[in-house]
């Protein structure tokens, strides 16, 4: 009755749909990255390595695990700007639905999700942190604890478009830390990161320093999705 009266529409093309979603155009285009992935950055392979297999990059500097749902490109890049600057919190539980998909592996390891925080100021302008509105549902739908007050951000800092990766990682170090009060609860455990896009990986290495200085034992990325890597083939 109430899909009667409230239909469900395609996020993405505004026709009445069976559920909610994409329709099947917008399926078609998205480039999801399935496994088998570099267990790592989460990069795909051709074909699968074995368990645990990281690719050249991760092998030469080693960074925090991560999954992408899918490739941020033009395909995908409209609706995740819908959803982060256009109000579209509706998109929100579509998107930790991804998520959910994406990361399953690391879903599975972790103890609590933590989803990148904003800057109170940018908070107040945006009126809605989108990386919390991914984090609460997946945390709600896996039974993981979600702990959103776990990790601030003390320094606004520029906006990392536009800068490349050492300056991206110099605009936000320093930026984020963990409460004192959240040092008991985050010893030894496992944090899932959630944030909305992947490009050189600096905004969650530096919220990962700071829950691994809290105490916490490991630290995993979760986003919808990553920007291209040189030499990062297609997938599907």
């Amino acid at each position: 009755m109430q899909d009667l009266i409230f239909p469900h529409h395609d996020f993405d093309a505004g026709s009445r749909a069976s559920s909610p979603g994409l329709s099947a155009q917008g399926w078609s285009k998205v480039t999801f990255l399935e496994a088998p992935v570099c267990d790592g950055c989460g990069l795909p392979f051709d074909y699968d390595l074995g368990p645990g297999v990281r690719c050249a990059a991760c092998e030469s500097r080693p960074r925090a695990r991560a999954r992408a749902a899918c490739l941020y490109d033009e395909h995908s890049r409209d609706l995740i700007l819908q959803f982060k600057h256009a109000d579209r919190v509706d998109l929100a539980r579509l998107f930790s639905l991804w998520l959910g998909r994406a990361a399953a592996d690391l879903v599975a390891e972790a103890d609590a999700v933590v989803p990148v925080p904003m800057h109170p100021l940018r908070l107040i302008r945006r009126r809605y942190n989108q990386a919390a509105e991914m984090a609460r549902p997946l945390a709600r739908r896996c039974e993981l604890d979600y702990w959103p007050g776990a990790l601030v951000r003390k320094s606004a800092g520029q906006s990392q478009a536009g800068k490349s990766g050492s300056g991206r990682r110099r605009n936000v170090a320093g930026a984020f830390v963990s409460p004192p009060r959240w040092s008991a609860r985050l010893a030894g455990k496992r944090i899932l990161l959630v944030d909305d896009v992947m490009t050189t990986g600096a905004t969650a290495e530096a919220c990962a320093r700071a829950l691994l200085k809290a105490g916490a034992a490991a630290v995993d990325l979760a986003v919808i999705a990553r920007v291209r890597e040189a030499g990062m083939q297609d997938a599907g």
